[in-house]
Protein backbone atom coordinates (compact mmCIF):
# COMPACT_ATOMS: atom_id res chain seq x y z
CA UNK A 1 0.00 0.00 0.00
CA UNK A 2 2.60 2.16 0.78
CA UNK A 3 4.37 1.50 -2.24
CA UNK A 4 1.43 2.46 -3.95
CA UNK A 5 0.99 5.94 -2.46
CA UNK A 6 4.72 6.82 -3.16
CA UNK A 7 4.37 5.68 -6.97
CA UNK A 8 1.23 7.64 -7.18
CA UNK A 9 2.62 10.89 -5.37
CA UNK A 10 6.18 10.44 -7.65
CA UNK A 11 3.31 10.41 -10.81
CA UNK A 12 1.92 13.40 -9.76
CA UNK A 13 4.74 14.84 -9.50
CA UNK A 14 6.02 13.99 -12.98
CA UNK A 15 3.07 15.10 -14.61
CA UNK A 16 2.66 18.66 -12.99
CA UNK A 17 6.54 19.10 -14.15
CA UNK A 18 5.30 18.36 -17.69
CA UNK A 19 2.34 20.44 -17.21
CA UNK A 20 4.74 23.23 -16.37
CA UNK A 21 7.02 22.97 -19.08
CA UNK A 22 4.37 22.46 -21.82
CA UNK A 23 2.90 25.74 -20.61
CA UNK A 24 7.02 27.08 -20.86
CA UNK A 25 7.57 25.58 -23.84
CA UNK A 26 3.76 26.81 -25.03
CA UNK A 27 4.45 30.45 -23.82
CA UNK A 28 7.59 30.49 -25.72
CA UNK A 29 6.77 29.29 -28.95
CA UNK A 30 3.74 32.11 -28.89
CA UNK A 31 6.07 34.59 -28.63
CA UNK A 32 8.69 32.96 -31.41
CA UNK A 33 9.33 34.37 -34.44
CA UNK A 34 9.05 32.05 -37.15
CA UNK A 35 10.45 33.85 -39.88
CA UNK A 36 13.84 34.01 -37.20
CA UNK A 37 14.42 30.30 -37.36
CA UNK A 38 17.52 29.45 -40.04
CA UNK A 39 17.34 26.11 -41.37
CA UNK A 40 20.43 25.01 -42.95
CA UNK A 41 20.33 23.97 -46.96
CA UNK A 42 19.30 21.17 -47.99
CA UNK A 43 21.71 18.50 -49.22
CA UNK A 44 22.52 17.73 -52.79
CA UNK A 45 20.43 14.76 -54.24
CA UNK A 46 22.36 12.07 -55.62
CA UNK A 47 20.54 10.46 -58.46
CA UNK A 48 21.43 6.91 -58.64
CA UNK A 49 22.29 5.27 -61.84
CA UNK A 50 19.05 3.69 -63.88
CA UNK A 51 20.57 0.66 -66.43
CA UNK A 52 18.67 1.20 -70.25
CA UNK A 53 17.89 -1.83 -72.03
CA UNK A 54 16.23 -1.57 -75.79
CA UNK A 55 14.82 -5.01 -76.30
CA UNK A 56 15.49 -6.27 -80.20
CA UNK A 57 11.47 -5.09 -81.04
CA UNK A 58 11.68 -1.63 -79.62
CA UNK A 59 10.70 -2.20 -76.38
CA UNK A 60 13.03 0.01 -73.75
CA UNK A 61 13.48 -0.79 -70.15
CA UNK A 62 14.87 1.31 -67.24
CA UNK A 63 15.84 -0.79 -64.49
CA UNK A 64 17.14 0.54 -60.83
CA UNK A 65 17.91 -1.58 -57.76
CA UNK A 66 16.68 -1.15 -54.67
CA UNK A 67 16.82 -3.71 -51.76
CA UNK A 68 15.84 -1.67 -48.60
CA UNK A 69 12.88 -3.38 -49.05
CA UNK A 70 11.37 -6.87 -50.53
CA UNK A 71 9.62 -4.56 -53.60
CA UNK A 72 8.93 -4.70 -56.93
CA UNK A 73 7.49 -1.20 -58.45
CA UNK A 74 6.95 -1.04 -62.17
CA UNK A 75 6.07 1.59 -64.43
CA UNK A 76 4.33 1.01 -67.87
CA UNK A 77 3.74 3.57 -70.95
CA UNK A 78 2.33 2.83 -73.93
CA UNK A 79 2.72 6.13 -75.93
CA UNK A 80 -0.70 6.08 -77.85
CA UNK A 81 -3.73 7.20 -76.22
CA UNK A 82 -7.36 9.11 -76.93
CA UNK A 83 -5.90 11.30 -79.98
CA UNK A 84 -5.94 7.99 -82.05
CA UNK A 85 -9.43 7.52 -81.94
CA UNK A 86 -12.01 7.39 -84.66
CA UNK A 87 -13.80 11.15 -84.08
CA UNK A 88 -16.94 8.87 -83.99
CA UNK A 89 -15.92 7.03 -81.11
CA UNK A 90 -14.79 9.25 -78.72
CA UNK A 91 -14.03 7.76 -75.65
CA UNK A 92 -12.70 4.43 -77.43
CA UNK A 93 -8.98 4.50 -76.04
CA UNK A 94 -9.79 5.17 -72.51
CA UNK A 95 -12.41 2.13 -72.36
CA UNK A 96 -9.78 0.11 -73.65
CA UNK A 97 -6.99 1.44 -71.23
CA UNK A 98 -9.64 1.25 -68.47
CA UNK A 99 -10.36 -2.80 -69.02
CA UNK A 100 -6.76 -3.85 -69.62
CA UNK A 101 -6.85 -5.31 -66.18
CA UNK A 102 -10.77 -5.09 -65.10
CA UNK A 103 -11.67 -7.27 -68.83
CA UNK A 104 -9.36 -10.08 -67.62
CA UNK A 105 -6.75 -12.04 -69.79
CA UNK A 106 -6.18 -14.49 -71.77
CA UNK A 107 -5.02 -16.65 -68.96
CA UNK A 108 -7.20 -15.32 -66.18
CA UNK A 109 -10.82 -14.69 -66.55
CA UNK A 110 -11.50 -10.86 -64.83
CA UNK A 111 -13.17 -12.82 -61.50
CA UNK A 112 -9.72 -14.94 -61.37
CA UNK A 113 -7.29 -11.89 -61.89
CA UNK A 114 -8.88 -9.72 -59.29
CA UNK A 115 -8.98 -12.79 -56.65
CA UNK A 116 -5.24 -13.51 -57.56
CA UNK A 117 -4.11 -10.08 -56.99
CA UNK A 118 -5.93 -9.55 -53.47
CA UNK A 119 -4.14 -12.62 -52.52
CA UNK A 120 -0.93 -11.69 -53.34
CA UNK A 121 -1.73 -8.02 -51.62
CA UNK A 122 -1.02 -6.28 -54.75
CA UNK A 123 -1.62 -3.44 -56.69
CA UNK A 124 -2.11 -2.87 -60.18
CA UNK A 125 -3.30 0.04 -61.84
CA UNK A 126 -4.19 1.11 -65.20
CA UNK A 127 -5.83 4.23 -67.18
CA UNK A 128 -6.25 5.33 -70.68
CA UNK A 129 -5.11 9.61 -71.27
CA UNK A 130 -4.71 11.87 -74.34
CA UNK A 131 -1.58 11.22 -75.18
CA UNK A 132 -0.67 7.61 -73.54
CA UNK A 133 -2.21 4.81 -72.00
CA UNK A 134 -0.40 3.41 -68.38
CA UNK A 135 -0.02 0.45 -65.85
CA UNK A 136 1.94 0.39 -62.88
CA UNK A 137 2.25 -2.87 -60.84
CA UNK A 138 3.09 -2.84 -56.87
CA UNK A 139 3.80 -6.55 -55.63
CA UNK A 140 6.65 -8.26 -53.29
CA UNK A 141 9.59 -9.17 -54.70
CA UNK A 142 9.39 -12.63 -53.93
CA UNK A 143 6.58 -13.23 -56.49
CA UNK A 144 8.92 -11.40 -59.34
CA UNK A 145 8.23 -13.87 -62.26
CA UNK A 146 4.69 -14.08 -61.40
CA UNK A 147 4.73 -9.85 -61.15
CA UNK A 148 6.09 -10.49 -64.82
CA UNK A 149 4.35 -12.72 -66.19
CA UNK A 150 0.58 -11.16 -65.16
CA UNK A 151 2.36 -7.58 -66.69
CA UNK A 152 2.62 -9.90 -69.81
CA UNK A 153 -0.91 -11.09 -69.83
CA UNK A 154 -2.33 -7.71 -69.19
CA UNK A 155 -0.20 -5.31 -71.65
CA UNK A 156 -0.45 -8.19 -74.45
CA UNK A 157 -2.94 -10.14 -73.85
CA UNK A 158 -6.25 -8.58 -72.31
CA UNK A 159 -9.03 -10.33 -72.88
CA UNK A 160 -11.85 -7.73 -72.92
CA UNK A 161 -14.25 -9.87 -70.70
CA UNK A 162 -18.03 -9.09 -72.59
CA UNK A 163 -19.49 -8.38 -69.24
CA UNK A 164 -17.15 -6.50 -68.18
CA UNK A 165 -17.06 -4.35 -71.42
CA UNK A 166 -21.17 -3.85 -70.91
CA UNK A 167 -20.42 -2.79 -67.12
CA UNK A 168 -17.96 -0.23 -68.56
CA UNK A 169 -20.28 0.93 -70.88
CA UNK A 170 -23.25 1.55 -68.13
CA UNK A 171 -20.78 3.31 -66.08
CA UNK A 172 -19.90 5.73 -68.85
CA UNK A 173 -23.07 6.55 -69.77
CA UNK A 174 -23.87 7.18 -66.62
CA UNK A 175 -21.13 9.71 -65.96
CA UNK A 176 -22.68 11.68 -69.03
CA UNK A 177 -25.56 11.73 -67.92
CA UNK A 178 -24.65 13.40 -64.44
CA UNK A 179 -22.06 15.92 -66.23
CA UNK A 180 -23.90 18.74 -65.74
CA UNK A 181 -24.59 18.45 -62.04
CA UNK A 182 -21.30 20.25 -60.85
CA UNK A 183 -21.19 23.94 -62.20
CA UNK A 184 -18.02 24.32 -61.24
CA UNK A 185 -17.26 21.11 -63.30
CA UNK A 186 -19.43 22.18 -65.99
CA UNK A 187 -17.27 25.26 -65.93
CA UNK A 188 -14.15 24.02 -66.43
CA UNK A 189 -15.13 21.62 -69.07
CA UNK A 190 -16.46 24.14 -71.06
CA UNK A 191 -13.30 26.75 -70.58
CA UNK A 192 -10.94 23.55 -72.18
CA UNK A 193 -12.83 23.57 -74.94
CA UNK A 194 -13.01 27.39 -75.33
CA UNK A 195 -9.05 27.22 -75.24
CA UNK A 196 -8.36 23.98 -77.08
CA UNK A 197 -11.69 24.54 -79.72
CA UNK A 198 -14.22 22.06 -78.94
CA UNK A 199 -13.17 19.31 -81.37
CA UNK A 200 -9.78 19.35 -80.55
CA UNK A 201 -8.27 15.68 -78.97
CA UNK A 202 -7.37 17.80 -75.94
CA UNK A 203 -11.07 18.77 -75.08
CA UNK A 204 -13.33 16.22 -76.87
CA UNK A 205 -16.53 14.90 -74.31
CA UNK A 206 -17.91 11.18 -75.08
CA UNK A 207 -21.11 11.53 -76.19
CA UNK A 208 -24.10 8.67 -75.91
CA UNK A 209 -24.01 8.11 -79.61
CA UNK A 210 -19.82 7.75 -79.97
CA UNK A 211 -20.78 4.90 -77.26
CA UNK A 212 -23.23 3.54 -78.86
CA UNK A 213 -20.55 3.32 -82.17
CA UNK A 214 -18.73 1.14 -79.74
CA UNK A 215 -18.23 -2.59 -79.94
CA UNK A 216 -15.97 -5.14 -78.37
CA UNK A 217 -14.64 -6.09 -80.87
CA UNK A 218 -13.39 -2.32 -81.35
CA UNK A 219 -11.52 -2.52 -78.81
CA UNK A 220 -9.65 -5.73 -79.27
CA UNK A 221 -8.87 -3.82 -82.56
CA UNK A 222 -7.60 -0.73 -81.57
CA UNK A 223 -5.36 -2.55 -78.73
CA UNK A 224 -4.36 -4.80 -81.45
CA UNK A 225 -3.67 -2.13 -83.82
CA UNK A 226 -2.03 0.31 -81.62
CA UNK A 227 -0.45 -1.59 -78.78
CA UNK A 228 3.28 -2.72 -80.04
CA UNK A 229 6.54 -3.28 -78.43
CA UNK A 230 8.41 -0.56 -80.15
CA UNK A 231 5.96 2.41 -77.97
CA UNK A 232 6.46 0.72 -74.51
CA UNK A 233 8.21 1.92 -72.04
CA UNK A 234 9.20 0.19 -68.59
CA UNK A 235 10.77 1.55 -65.63
CA UNK A 236 11.53 -1.59 -63.02
CA UNK A 237 12.68 -0.55 -59.81
CA UNK A 238 12.81 -2.74 -56.58
CA UNK A 239 14.41 -5.72 -54.93
CA UNK A 240 15.78 -7.65 -57.83
CA UNK A 241 19.64 -8.87 -59.12
CA UNK A 242 19.81 -6.94 -62.74
CA UNK A 243 20.74 -9.70 -64.89
CA UNK A 244 17.58 -11.92 -63.90
CA UNK A 245 15.35 -9.18 -64.04
CA UNK A 246 16.55 -8.53 -68.08
CA UNK A 247 16.15 -12.05 -68.53
CA UNK A 248 12.74 -12.41 -67.02
CA UNK A 249 11.61 -9.18 -69.13
CA UNK A 250 13.33 -10.74 -72.26
CA UNK A 251 11.35 -14.20 -71.66
CA UNK A 252 7.69 -12.50 -71.62
CA UNK A 253 8.05 -9.32 -74.19
CA UNK A 254 10.99 -10.60 -76.33
CA UNK A 255 8.82 -12.54 -78.83
CA UNK A 256 6.41 -9.59 -79.17
CA UNK A 257 6.50 -8.67 -83.02
CA UNK A 258 7.21 -4.98 -84.09
CA UNK A 259 4.56 -3.19 -85.47
CA UNK A 260 4.60 -1.86 -88.94
CA UNK A 261 2.55 1.24 -89.25
CA UNK A 262 3.84 4.17 -88.76
CA UNK A 263 1.90 5.85 -85.23
CA UNK A 264 0.77 9.57 -86.35
CA UNK A 265 2.55 12.25 -83.62
CA UNK A 266 0.77 14.02 -81.03
CA UNK A 267 -0.89 16.44 -82.32
CA UNK A 268 0.14 20.31 -81.47
CA UNK A 269 -2.00 23.09 -80.01
CA UNK A 270 -3.18 25.85 -82.78
CA UNK A 271 -4.13 28.93 -80.97
CA UNK A 272 -4.88 32.56 -82.09
CA UNK A 273 -5.09 34.74 -78.98
CA UNK A 274 -8.60 37.05 -78.46
CA UNK A 275 -11.39 37.47 -76.74
CA UNK A 276 -14.52 35.84 -75.99
CA UNK A 277 -17.07 35.29 -73.37
CA UNK A 278 -18.93 31.78 -72.70
CA UNK A 279 -21.74 31.90 -70.75
CA UNK A 280 -23.50 28.92 -69.10
CA UNK A 281 -27.01 29.53 -67.52
CA UNK A 282 -27.64 27.87 -64.25
CA UNK A 283 -30.93 29.45 -63.25
CA UNK A 284 -31.49 29.92 -59.21
CA UNK A 285 -27.82 29.31 -58.50
CA UNK A 286 -26.62 31.77 -55.83
CA UNK A 287 -22.89 31.12 -56.93
CA UNK A 288 -20.94 31.82 -59.84
CA UNK A 289 -18.02 29.90 -60.67
CA UNK A 290 -15.54 32.19 -62.74
CA UNK A 291 -12.89 30.70 -65.40
CA UNK A 292 -10.86 32.85 -67.31
CA UNK A 293 -7.12 32.52 -69.45
CA UNK A 294 -5.61 31.31 -72.31
CA UNK A 295 -2.95 28.88 -73.49
CA UNK A 296 -0.29 28.16 -71.64
CA UNK A 297 3.64 26.39 -72.89
CA UNK A 298 5.34 23.77 -72.59
CA UNK A 299 7.37 22.17 -69.01
CA UNK A 300 10.52 22.75 -70.86
CA UNK A 301 10.42 26.17 -72.05
CA UNK A 302 13.80 27.66 -71.06
CA UNK A 303 12.28 30.53 -68.70
CA UNK A 304 9.47 27.98 -67.11
CA UNK A 305 11.51 28.20 -64.08
CA UNK A 306 10.45 31.96 -63.70
CA UNK A 307 7.06 31.41 -64.79
CA UNK A 308 6.20 28.85 -61.65
CA UNK A 309 7.85 32.07 -59.19
CA UNK A 310 5.35 34.36 -61.36
CA UNK A 311 2.17 32.20 -61.11
CA UNK A 312 3.12 31.43 -56.76
CA UNK A 313 3.68 35.26 -56.32
CA UNK A 314 0.08 35.91 -58.46
CA UNK A 315 -2.22 33.18 -57.75
CA UNK A 316 -0.29 30.41 -56.16
CA UNK A 317 -2.77 30.21 -52.67
CA UNK A 318 -2.67 31.64 -49.81
CA UNK A 319 -0.37 35.08 -49.48
CA UNK A 320 -0.60 35.03 -53.67
CA UNK A 321 -1.59 38.47 -54.85
CA UNK A 322 -5.14 37.31 -56.08
CA UNK A 323 -5.96 36.17 -52.36
CA UNK A 324 -5.00 38.73 -50.58
CA UNK A 325 -6.48 41.39 -52.87
CA UNK A 326 -9.50 39.37 -54.02
CA UNK A 327 -10.65 37.12 -51.26
CA UNK A 328 -8.69 39.00 -47.98
CA UNK A 329 -9.10 42.43 -48.59
CA UNK A 330 -12.07 42.49 -50.37
CA UNK A 331 -13.95 39.59 -49.38
CA UNK A 332 -15.32 38.59 -52.71
CA UNK A 333 -15.04 34.73 -52.44
CA UNK A 334 -13.85 31.86 -50.49
CA UNK A 335 -12.12 30.75 -53.34
CA UNK A 336 -9.23 31.78 -56.09
CA UNK A 337 -6.31 30.54 -57.86
CA UNK A 338 -4.26 31.16 -60.82
CA UNK A 339 -2.10 28.21 -62.53
CA UNK A 340 0.16 28.83 -65.67
CA UNK A 341 0.16 25.01 -66.46
CA UNK A 342 2.48 23.42 -68.97
CA UNK A 343 2.93 19.91 -70.35
CA UNK A 344 6.09 17.91 -71.86
CA UNK A 345 3.99 17.06 -74.92
CA UNK A 346 1.37 20.03 -75.78
CA UNK A 347 0.89 23.41 -74.80
CA UNK A 348 -0.96 23.59 -71.41
CA UNK A 349 -3.79 26.31 -69.99
CA UNK A 350 -3.17 29.33 -68.44
CA UNK A 351 -6.37 29.44 -66.39
CA UNK A 352 -7.60 31.67 -63.27
CA UNK A 353 -10.75 30.48 -61.30
CA UNK A 354 -12.60 31.78 -58.75
CA UNK A 355 -16.14 31.23 -57.17
CA UNK A 356 -18.13 33.59 -55.49
CA UNK A 357 -22.26 35.36 -55.23
CA UNK A 358 -23.34 35.76 -58.51
CA UNK A 359 -24.28 39.55 -57.22
CA UNK A 360 -20.82 40.14 -57.41
CA UNK A 361 -19.73 38.10 -60.45
CA UNK A 362 -18.47 40.58 -62.57
CA UNK A 363 -16.74 42.87 -60.40
CA UNK A 364 -14.79 39.81 -59.41
CA UNK A 365 -13.98 38.88 -63.25
CA UNK A 366 -12.51 42.31 -63.59
CA UNK A 367 -10.58 41.72 -60.62
CA UNK A 368 -9.06 39.10 -61.61
CA UNK A 369 -7.95 40.86 -64.83
CA UNK A 370 -7.19 44.32 -63.05
CA UNK A 371 -4.61 42.12 -60.86
CA UNK A 372 -2.81 40.51 -63.57
CA UNK A 373 -2.22 43.77 -65.76
CA UNK A 374 -0.73 45.23 -62.20
CA UNK A 375 1.40 42.71 -61.79
CA UNK A 376 2.45 43.54 -65.30
CA UNK A 377 3.34 46.94 -64.04
CA UNK A 378 4.22 46.59 -60.20
CA UNK A 379 7.74 45.79 -58.96
CA UNK A 380 8.00 42.55 -57.15
CA UNK A 381 9.60 43.14 -53.55
CA UNK A 382 12.11 41.10 -52.35
CA UNK A 383 8.93 38.94 -49.69
CA UNK A 384 7.43 38.12 -52.62
CA UNK A 385 10.10 37.16 -54.86
CA UNK A 386 11.21 34.59 -51.38
CA UNK A 387 7.44 33.71 -51.05
CA UNK A 388 7.30 32.89 -55.11
CA UNK A 389 10.35 30.26 -54.94
CA UNK A 390 9.43 28.47 -51.90
CA UNK A 391 6.81 26.35 -52.51
CA UNK A 392 8.49 24.93 -55.22
CA UNK A 393 12.02 24.18 -53.49
CA UNK A 394 10.29 23.31 -50.37
CA UNK A 395 8.32 20.61 -52.32
CA UNK A 396 11.65 19.86 -54.30
CA UNK A 397 12.85 16.95 -52.09
CA UNK A 398 9.65 15.19 -52.72
CA UNK A 399 10.65 14.36 -56.53
CA UNK A 400 13.07 12.15 -54.64
CA UNK A 401 11.18 10.01 -52.11
CA UNK A 402 11.07 7.09 -53.70
CA UNK A 403 13.29 5.13 -56.25
CA UNK A 404 10.47 4.78 -58.32
CA UNK A 405 9.89 8.27 -59.02
CA UNK A 406 13.48 8.47 -60.31
CA UNK A 407 13.24 6.10 -63.01
CA UNK A 408 9.80 6.75 -64.08
CA UNK A 409 11.75 10.30 -64.98
CA UNK A 410 14.15 8.86 -66.85
CA UNK A 411 11.92 7.53 -69.17
CA UNK A 412 10.18 10.77 -69.28
CA UNK A 413 13.22 12.59 -69.87
CA UNK A 414 14.07 9.99 -72.67
CA UNK A 415 10.81 10.27 -74.15
CA UNK A 416 10.90 14.01 -74.80
CA UNK A 417 15.00 14.29 -75.26
CA UNK A 418 16.24 15.44 -72.09
CA UNK A 419 18.84 15.22 -69.90
CA UNK A 420 18.89 13.41 -66.69
CA UNK A 421 19.62 16.22 -64.77
CA UNK A 422 16.43 18.28 -66.15
CA UNK A 423 14.60 18.86 -62.89
CA UNK A 424 17.62 19.78 -61.14
CA UNK A 425 18.15 22.25 -63.94
CA UNK A 426 15.17 23.66 -63.29
CA UNK A 427 15.32 24.14 -59.50
CA UNK A 428 18.65 26.12 -59.91
CA UNK A 429 17.12 28.27 -62.49
CA UNK A 430 13.98 28.81 -59.72
CA UNK A 431 16.72 29.67 -57.24
CA UNK A 432 18.60 32.02 -59.45
CA UNK A 433 15.08 33.72 -60.50
CA UNK A 434 15.17 37.69 -59.97
CA UNK A 435 11.92 40.14 -59.74
CA UNK A 436 13.24 41.56 -63.36
CA UNK A 437 13.05 37.78 -64.40
CA UNK A 438 9.30 37.69 -62.80
CA UNK A 439 7.97 40.84 -64.53
CA UNK A 440 9.40 39.87 -67.97
CA UNK A 441 7.78 36.80 -67.43
CA UNK A 442 4.61 38.06 -66.77
CA UNK A 443 4.65 40.80 -69.94
CA UNK A 444 5.13 38.18 -72.27
CA UNK A 445 3.29 35.07 -71.56
CA UNK A 446 0.30 37.20 -69.87
CA UNK A 447 -2.27 38.18 -72.09
CA UNK A 448 -4.97 40.11 -69.90
CA UNK A 449 -6.36 41.98 -72.62
CA UNK A 450 -6.22 38.74 -75.04
CA UNK A 451 -8.35 36.61 -72.46
CA UNK A 452 -11.39 33.76 -73.05
CA UNK A 453 -13.55 33.59 -70.12
CA UNK A 454 -16.56 31.24 -68.91
CA UNK A 455 -19.26 32.60 -66.68
CA UNK A 456 -21.44 29.69 -64.98
CA UNK A 457 -24.40 30.86 -62.95
CA UNK A 458 -27.29 33.18 -62.97
CA UNK A 459 -26.55 36.38 -64.89
CA UNK A 460 -30.37 37.90 -63.80
CA UNK A 461 -28.31 38.21 -60.41
CA UNK A 462 -25.14 39.42 -61.71
CA UNK A 463 -24.24 42.58 -60.58
CA UNK A 464 -23.77 44.13 -64.10
CA UNK A 465 -24.09 43.04 -67.42
CA UNK A 466 -21.60 40.33 -68.95
CA UNK A 467 -21.38 42.71 -71.87
CA UNK A 468 -19.56 45.22 -69.42
CA UNK A 469 -16.86 43.12 -69.12
CA UNK A 470 -15.16 44.46 -72.82
CA UNK A 471 -14.02 41.32 -73.70
CA UNK A 472 -15.47 40.49 -76.82
CA UNK A 473 -18.67 38.23 -77.89
CA UNK A 474 -20.73 37.14 -75.59
CA UNK A 475 -22.08 33.53 -76.25
CA UNK A 476 -24.63 31.36 -74.21
CA UNK A 477 -23.17 27.89 -74.43
CA UNK A 478 -25.74 24.88 -74.43
CA UNK A 479 -24.92 22.08 -72.16
CA UNK A 480 -28.07 20.02 -72.76
CA UNK A 481 -27.02 15.72 -72.94
CA UNK A 482 -28.07 14.70 -76.25
CA UNK A 483 -30.38 12.10 -75.77
CA UNK A 484 -29.34 8.17 -75.74
CA UNK A 485 -30.97 6.96 -78.79
CA UNK A 486 -29.83 3.41 -78.36
CA UNK A 487 -32.03 0.46 -78.77
CA UNK A 488 -30.99 -1.30 -75.51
Amino acid sequence: MKNTLNKLFIGSLIALSLFNTNSLNAQTVTDLDINSIKFPPLHNVAVPEVKKVTLDNGMRLYLLEDHSLPLLDVSVRINIGSYLEPKNQIGLSDIVGDLLKEGGTEKYNPDELDELIDSLSASIGNYGDVTFHHVDLNMLSSQKELAVELLDQIIRHPRFDKDRFNQAMLSYKSGIARRNDNPSTVANREFKKMIYGKDSVYATQTEYADLNNIKREDLIAFHKRYYKPELVMMSVCGDFKMDEMINLLKKHFEDWEKGNEVIPPIPQVKYDFDQRVGYIEFKDAKQANIYLGHIGGFTQDADNPHRIVMNNILGGGFGSRFFNQIRSKSGLCYNVYGAYDSNFSYAGMYVNFTSTNCSSAIKATKMLIDEIKKFQKDEVSDEELDRGKKPYLNRFVFNFDSKEKIVGRMLTYDLFGLPYDFLQKQKEAVEKTTAADVKAAANKYLKPDKMRIIICGDKALFDEPIESLNNGPVTEIDITIPEDKSKD
